[in-house]
Parts: structure tokens; C-alpha cells; sequence
């Protein structure tokens, strides 16, 4: 459970915002929203934490990339291209381990503090020594609680350099320095909220670094500013004057929590929001028929794919695996259950990465099917478990294969569970079958490449516990291949490679993967400039303005 111990500087708000606090809890009383305020209905209850070196959530990362700055960005224009942030030039060594980012001039956060280097390697040292679940993204480049300070480090106050372990292609590791956990903190601001700790197994340091302060808290520079986050409540955020980039056209934006989609829908045609961000097809339907509406979409970096636990031994088999890929109605399911929200994508790197394929091989063919678990020695089929989360459209997809499983003898009973249930279950590797979904930890296909294929210890002890692992599958091969993408600097030939892995990983994987998230939102016609990105880390709300 997460205390709401807000700082005063963060739960004082201005006159406008408490009136649109108002507006939240009274709705019905306003036919519109305030005209500087953007107010959105969007399900936040994945909200834990505030803070970049802790948050792991999709609507975090969404708050955290309007609130907070990175060195360097995702180029919204061109994907494959990186832009900077607080960077204003970057360089790589020729043996390429160092990185020098030289930082743009009389830069300032949101407290007024200025941003200098020293800020940028002690936000690297803190998430590192922090090794909250995201810290990895930067510890896969060699940073560890002792070297970091020397691996990353401030050279002058606005030059930063960043060393990793091996010449990794750039791309790499530009695109993970474009995650959350490489947000920039106000060092001066969280030292002046550090909580002494014990040290212990848990705690390796005498300090906190601020987390628990800044799980509410904000030591951002961002476009906007943290104001308030109430769990399953609010997110309000004010718009930063010291802001460096183009100023927000609004003076705030609100997320209100509404989790079910027909609320959403309501709320926005009657005027209580301006966009609605959680919507089945049904209400995406109903608002695109609406004159005053309208609707907006984007492939996300976000998978859904069926799993086959290689544990049991009736799908550890490779025709059986086969077979299997082409037992899905891929047809119906997109015409249907993820029609507007999701597009039939069957490799595990989504659309918009480098090397993604958009090869779909597979189609419905249960004779195919027959002849293949024939050949597996199981011509009358067998009887299998999959675990579902009780919610759309996996409940759905379940349920369809559970009908074109059994056209070929294929016995499928469905286990259904809340997210937790499933997920813990799928992570101890007890399943047989799952349905999942994957977003990409950061917008570069090592992130789906290498969990999809690397599993370095396939004993229930391993400690990498990928999706491969999870599913007792070992492909050292495509593994192998992974790895060496990491290193190949020319971009057209590391596309090459995860090219020749997702065709290999097609014809032969324990994944069936059935299509890729798109996001959807409505809103209103009155919006200018609203735009979903490639990632939730992508949604910037600060461009957009009101008629």
C-alpha cells in the first residue's frame, strides 16, 4: 500500500487547478472542460510510484516522459533516429566504450535548481545503487554500485561521460538511454529528502536516495510538473515555466482514473473529458460515429502471444508447437475481438523497431494441424490447461482457440484468473499454456529479442528469468545471434540479423504470437495537436491546445 505523503510544494495547488480538482468529483456540473486544462479518463491504477529510477508502469512512463527530461530522446518523426533531449551533441570514442554528451546552455529544473552534468551521472549512480526493477536497462552496460561513479561521471558541468563494457552497436545504447530510468533528477532537491536507512540485505547504502520521498514527490524539468498523484484517483500535472523546449499550450493536464470503457465513452460525450484512452471496440465504434469526436490510433511496442510450457512434454514437441500456430483463427480474432486495437502481428519485434518482420505466415488450417501432431504421434490429441486473465481480449482469444484446438482433438480447458494469479503462476514455469502480452523495456529490438530467445540457465534456479525461460525453452542458436546484433555497429546489417532470427524463431518456437497492441483513444473535435507516439513513453501532451 503506498502513503500519499506529498511534500507541501507538491499539494499546494493554484486557485484554476483546485477548480478543476472540483470538476473531478462533481463532473456533472461542467458541459465542458476548463479551457486551459486538458482532462483525460484513462486507467492509472498500474500507478505505484513516481519515481523514474523505481517506475515500470505504462502509465507512469507516460506521466514520467511529460514531467521529466532525459539526456536524449526518440525522434517522433523517424523512429530508427535519436534526438536530443538535454543533450545538445553527443560523440561515441573510436573504440567504441565512451559516450560524451555535451548538455544545451542555461538549462533549469522545475525548482529553479540549474541542470548541470553532475546532476545527469548522480541520476545514473542513484538508479543504479537504487536496483529497482528498470535499473537493469543501464546495468547491462557493465554499471555496477562500485564503478559507476567512474562509469558515469560529470568531466565538467556540462559535459557527462558514460562508459560501457564492450562496443556495442550505438543504437543500442541511445535507444536505452531514451527509458525512464534515465530521467534526469534535481539532485540538490532529493538530497534534501534522503531517508537514512540501515544497511542490510535489502539496503546496501546508508540512504534511500530520496525513493520513498519521491514515489509522491517531483525533482523533474520536464514540460509539465508534478502537482498530484492520488492513487486510483488523479494525476495532475502544472505546467513548468523553466521549462527549456517549446512551452505547453495548456496549464494542466488531469488524469482522472476511469477503468471501464463505457464510462470513458460517456464522460466524453457528455463534455466531463477531452479524451478518452481505454476503449474497446464497441465505444471506439460509437465515438467514431459521433459528430462532435473523434479518434486517434498508434502501433504500440506491445505483443500478445500464446506460450507453450516446454516442461510438459506433449508441447515441448516441435510439430506439436507447429501445429499449434496454425490452430488460431487469426481471421476472425482480427475482425473482432482486437478489431481497431490490435493488428494480427505474428514475430515477437513489434512494427516500428529496427529489423521488425511483418511476414504472417500462419492462417487457420486444422488439416495442416492434423498431419503435424500426427507426426508428433499424437493423432487423437491430447488434453492441455491454459491460464487466462479474466479480461478482454485475452478471455476472447482463449476462448476461440479453445473451439479451433478441438477441431483437430485438441482438449483445452480454460484456467481463468485475475493478473496476478496468472502471472505469478507463468512466472514459477507451473503453467502449460498462457496468454501473455510483452511491451518492449525500451524502444530497441534487443529488448524483445533477447527475452524471447535467451535463457542462459533453464534450471528452475536460474536467475534470468526471461519469457524463454519461463517457458523451459533453450534456443542457443538465436541466442547466439541476439548477442552478436548487440555489437554489429551498421545498422542495416544488425536489421539483417533480428531479421534472420524471427524467421527462424517462426518456424520454430513454443510462441505463438497473434498480434500486436494498438493504441486507441477518443476525443474531443476541439483538441488541436493531440497525437499517441510509438510507446506510452511517447504521449506528449504538451503540444497540444484547445480551439
Amino acid at each position: 500500500m503506498i502513503i500519499n505523503k506529498v511534500s507541501r510544494t507538491v499539494r499546494i495547488l493554484s486557485a484554476s487547478a483546485a477548480m478543476s480538482l472540483l470538476m473531478m468529483t462533481a463532473p456533472a456540473a461542467f458541459a465542458v472542460t476548463p479551457a486551459d486544462t486538458l482532462v483525460e479518463g484513462f486507467a492509472i491504477d498500474d500507478i505505484i510510484t513516481m519515481d523514474p529510477g523505481e517506475a515500470f508502469e505504462l502509465s507512469t512512463a507516460e506521466v514520467t516522459s511529460n514531467t521529466y527530461s532525459l539526456l536524449v530522446r526518440l525522434d517522433m518523426n523517424d523512429t530508427s533516429k535519436i534526438v536530443g533531449d538535454l543533450a545538445e551533441s553527443w560523440t561515441v570514442s573510436d573504440d567504441g566504450l565512451t559516450y560524451t554528451f555535451k548538455l544545451k546552455p542555461d538549462l533549469k529544473f522545475a525548482s529553479g535548481n540549474p541542470i548541470t552534468a553532475e546532476d545527469v551521472a548522480w541520476s545514473f549512480e542513484r538508479a543504479v545503487k537504487l536496483d529497482k526493477s528498470p535499473a537493469f536497462i543501464l546495468t547491462q552496460f557493465g554499471l555496477t554500485g562500485d564503478n559507476v561513479t567512474e562509469k558515469a561521471k560529470a568531466t565538467d558541468p556540462t559535459t557527462f561521460t558514460f562508459t560501457v563494457d564492450k562496443a556495442y552497436a550505438p543504437s543500442f545504447v541511445l535507444n536505452c538511454l531514451t527509458a525512464t530510468v534515465a530521467s534526469v533528477v534535481d539532485k540538490k532537491l532529493v538530497l534534501d529528502h534522503v531517508k537514512p536507512v540501515n544497511v542490510d540485505a535489502e539496503h546496501k547504502y546508508d540512504n534511500d536516495f530520496g525513493n520513498e520521498w519521491l514515489k509522491t514527490g517531483y525533482a523533474g524539468s520536464g514540460a509539465f510538473k508534478l502537482r498530484e498523484w492520488r492513487a486510483n484517483e488523479v494525476v495532475v500535472l502544472e505546467r513548468n515555466d523553466n521549462y527549456y523546449g517549446e512551452k505547453p499550450k495548456l496549464a494542466r493536464v488531469i488524469y482522472r482514473y476511469m477503468k471501464e470503457s463505457s464510462g470513458q465513452r460517456l464522460a466524453l460525450e457528455a463534455g466531463d473529458i477531452d479524451i478518452a484512452r481505454n476503449l474497446e471496440p464497441g465505444d471506439l465504434d460509437a465515438i467514431s460515429k459521433n459528430a462532435e469526436l473523434a479518434t486517434t490510433s498508434a502501433p504500440k511496442s506491445t505483443v500478445y502471444y500464446v506460450s507453450l510450457n516446454s516442461k510438459n512434454e506433449n508441447l515441448k514437441k516441435p510439430e506439436v508447437q507447429e501445429a499449434f500456430k496454425y490452430l488460431v483463427d487469426y481471421d476472425a480474432i482480427g475482425a473482432t475481438l482486437i478489431k481497431g486495437i490490435g493488428e494480427i502481428h505474428q514475430t515477437f519485434l513489434p512494427e516500428g523497431q529496427l529489423g521488425a518482420l511483418n511476414d504472417n505466415p500462419y492462417k487457420l488450417d486444422v488439416a495442416k494441424a492434423k498431419e503435424l501432431l500426427a507426426k508428433a504421434g499424437l493423432p487423437d490429441g491430447f488434453s492441455v490447461t491454459m491460464d487466462v486473465r479474466n479480461t478482454q481480449p485475452v478471455t476472447g482469444i482463449a476462448e476461440s482457440m479453445q473451439q479451433t484446438l478441438a477441431q483437430a482433438g485438441v482438449k483445452l480447458e480454460i484456467i481463468p484468473g485475475d493478473g496476478k494469479q496468472t502471472l505469478t503462476k507463468f512466472r514459477a514455469r507451473t503453467h502449460d499454456m498462457y496468454i501473455g502480452q510483452w511491451g518492449s523495456d525500451y524502444f530497441d529490438p534487443n529488448s524483445n529479442a533477447d527475452t524471447f530467445t535467451s535463457n542462459p540457465d533453464n534450471s528452475d534456479e536460474g536467475t534470468v528469468k526471461t519469457l524463454a525461460w519461463r517457458n523451459t525453452w533453450e534456443a542457443p542458436e538465436l541466442d547466439k545471434t541476439t548477442k552478436a546484433a548487440l555489437l554489429e555497429r551498421d545498422a542495416a546489417k544488425r536489421a539483417a540479423m533480428y531479421e534472420d532470427v524471427q524467421k527462424k524463431f517462426l518456424a520454430n518456437s513454443p510462441f505463438v504470437v497473434i498480434f500486436q497492441q494498438i493504441e486507441v483513444a477518443g476525443y474531443r473535435k476541439s483538441l488541436k495537436d493531440f497525437k499517441l507516439g510509438p510507446s506510452f513513453d511517447t504521449n506528449y501532451v504538451g503540444p497540444i491546445g484547445k480551439e
